[in-house]
């Protein structure tokens, strides 16, 4: 993936676990995603007891805007009592190694 791409896509993961581990209580999380059509996926869910919220001003905040710069969206589902699932999805075209950056 472009990196530009592969960065936002760490930096979202990282976030959304230490997000887990400080604030979630939660005894388990996942992280999946993939590449298909054109579009990279990620999703974070854990079982802790829910409540987030991204318009609260929290680091979530920062990572729905990492992800709109890259024309990317963020969905987050966090009822009281749990789970929170973190959706991201950003558009970008894969690249071979040694090619230039396209995402679109």
């Amino acid at each position: 993936l472009p990196g530009p791409v592969e960065s936002a896509a760490y930096f979202v993961v990282c976030e959304a676990l230490a997000n887990v581990a400080r604030h979630s209580g939660a005894t388990r999380a996942r992280v999946s995603g993939g590449h298909r059509n054109g579009r990279l996926f990620l999703q974070v869910r854990d079982d802790g007891r829910g409540g987030a919220d991204a318009s609260a001003g929290s680091g979530l905040t920062g990572l729905a805007d990492r992800v709109s710069v890259l024309d990317g969206r963020l969905a987050l589902s966090s009822p009281p009592g749990g789970p929170t699932l973190l959706l991201v999805e950003v558009p970008c075209e894969s690249v071979p190694a040694g090619t230039a950056d396209h995402c679109g």
